[in-house]
């Protein structure tokens, strides 16, 4: 009331950004005037005649009145906590929270140390309630966020839907709050845009893995989960029988038997096994002790999918990397060679889309101790497929490891980049030149124009720009535009979301959005996407509607022209 006063004398606005909503709605006619109120109340009762807008919020009516400012039952934390009071059901998670697990002053802003805010829910509870309802990830010009949301039009498919239903789920304010909330998030597809594009930080792909984990436990993992989460640990052995296991996408009845037995869309091809891949391969790179040894060295971290189902990107990186001059040594178990397959590194991604935490906590464990001694040294540890590479700078920093490793998890993640990020950032410091001076000299230049789709990760962690920068210096026909992004959102295939018969019309509705559409409208480019998935989507896209594209890894496009 002394705040209304105040706004009234000095002729002042009472509502800023946010409107007047719940908590301002009884003071507006008292801050314009009955006459200027009922004018309100006529447009109001015009354009919306049976009040299915915000009833009872502006405009006051018999039916909806506007609610007292401090009206009990619209507030969370009520009067009343011993009567009806506001519960976080206790649970513990799987994955560290902390950070959230605060309390600040209210007067200072100033907040107590991680993991003293009281939070029954360790963090989550509080990380969740940190959706305020703005609807950001409701827009259609947000980055990424939210690609679900963009197909559905659906309030339960949007970031604050989700965070809505958790959060009611956790306080216990809806039966079967489990699966209300395994509804709500089974068309996430962890593209981390809200962790870069939500104004307050709601990091639902986080969530979602806490999330299938706690689900997964109640109900169990099915086949398919089993074989996404272990493909890391069984992929040496099944590479061994690719001709019969890639049989699966050219029958098409073997197909639909994967779909009846396992849920992967007999519309959708998996991806194709290399019997002769990059971890048998009898290539020439530096040993652990002559990396460490070398004045320009860098480790190149080669990631499952690129390592069995692609290793031509492996092979590119490694060429592109010895042409500029870097002693490379391939990440492996201490004692091992990358080639003997059995020394093979993971991050733990596949698990962690499975909810296996303990299971990607362990591959993660691994990884870390490897390369923790190039990180102490400041050498950097160069990765090809953005969600295993930049699992080192987000989830390995909250996975549940011992407070020395926790340390190395921080060492290793400030030295963890994306292949295209080293190339731009070593430039800066002059050291591509050998590099650039081979690709200036190259016979032949580019006579396509090329078209970049930036992966989700990358677009959340701004790992964009990096790709275009060293896609310029390559050499071009003059005719030929400089590399073009492409603005879309997610592909839709999002790991193993695409492939999954339940998912996959919303996956390709996904990827007719803006990514095919514009991609069509270049017959004659080449299309640029560092995930494993987004090319996939693309070639799959395009070949079902007979324009099929050549689409490549950016070290793929270098590796052409040394």
């Amino acid at each position: 009331e002394e705040a209304s006063e105040l706004v009234r004398k000095f002729k002042g606005a009472y509502s800023g950004e946010h409107g007047d909503g719940l908590c301002r709605g009884e003071w507006i006619e008292w801050q314009f005037g009955s006459k200027i109120n009922d004018a309100f109340k006529a447009i109001k009762q015009h354009l919306d005649p049976t009040s299915l807008l915000c009833p009872g919020r502006m405009v006051s009516t018999p039916e909806h009145p506007i609610p007292k400012m401090e009206e009990p039952s619209l507030l969370r934390f009520k009067p009343d906590a011993a009567v009806n009071p506001y519960k976080v059901i206790p649970l513990k998670p799987a994955l560290d929270w902390s950070a959230w697990n605060v309390q600040a002053d209210p007067v200072t802003e100033i907040t107590t140390a991680a993991g003293t805010g009281g939070d029954p829910a360790q963090g989550l509870a509080k990380m969740v309630e940190m959706c305020n309802n703005n609807g950001h990830c409701r827009k259609f010009d947000a980055g990424t966020m939210c690609p679900s949301y963009r197909v559905t039009r659906d309030e339960q498919h949007v970031t604050r839907g989700r965070a809505n239903t958790l959060r009611m789920a956790m306080s216990g304010q809806i039966e079967e709050g489990l699966q209300a909330a395994n509804d709500a998030l089974d068309l996430c597809v962890a593209c981390k845009g809200c962790k870069r594009d939500c104004p307050t930080g709601v990091d639902m792909a986080k969530v979602k893995i806490e999330f299938t984990q706690l689900y997964k436990q109640r109900f169990g993992y099915t086949l398919k989960d089993k074989l996404i989460g272990y493909m890391p640990d069984y992929a040496r052995l099944a590479s061994r029988f690719a001709p019969l296991l890639n049989l699966r996408n050219r029958v098409p009845l073997l197909a639909k038997v994967t779909e009846w037995t396992l849920g992967f869309s007999a519309k959708r091809s998996l991806p194709t096994w290399q019997s002769r891949h990059f971890f048998n391969a009898s290539i020439k790179t530096a040993t652990r002790d002559e990396a460490l040894a070398a004045d320009k060295a860098v480790v190149l971290f080669v990631d499952t999918f690129n390592g069995y189902f692609e290793s031509e990107n492996a092979y590119a990186a490694l060429k592109v990397l010895q042409a500029a001059g870097y002693t490379v040594h391939v990440a492996a178990k201490q004692g091992g060679s990358h080639t003997s397959g059995a020394a093979h590194l993971c991050c733990g991604r596949t698990y962690l889309s499975s909810g296996m935490v303990e299971k990607a906590t362990a591959k993660m464990t691994e990884l870390l101790t490897e390369l923790a001694p190039f990180a102490q040294k400041g050498i950097s540890i160069v990765g090809l497929e953005p969600s295993c590479l930049l699992t080192l700078r987000d989830e390995a920093l909250v996975m549940p490891m011992e407070s020395g490793l926790q340390a190395t998890a921080q060492l290793v993640s400030k030295k963890a980049v994306l292949f295209e990020e080293f190339l731009a950032s070593e430039a800066k410091l002059a050291q591509m030149d050998a590099l650039q001076a081979i690709l200036g000299k190259a016979s032949g230049a580019l006579t396509q124009p090329i078209l970049l789709h930036g992966h989700c990760h990358q677009k959340a962690f701004d790992a964009v720009n990096p790709i275009l920068e060293v896609l310029n210096w390559l050499p071009r026909a003059p005719e030929v535009p400089a590399p073009a992004l492409i603005e879309s959102s997610c592909c839709g295939m999002a790991g193993s979301f695409g492939y999954e018969a339940s998912h996959i019309d919303i996956s390709m509705q996904m990827a007719e959005l803006s990514l095919l559409p514009a991609i069509r409208k270049q017959a004659d480019a080449i299309v640029v996407a560092d995930g494993t998935s987004c090319r996939h989507q693309i070639v799959d896209g395009t070949q079902a509607d007979g324009t099929p594209r050549e689409v490549i890894h950016v070290a793929m496009l270098l590796a052409r022209f040394c």
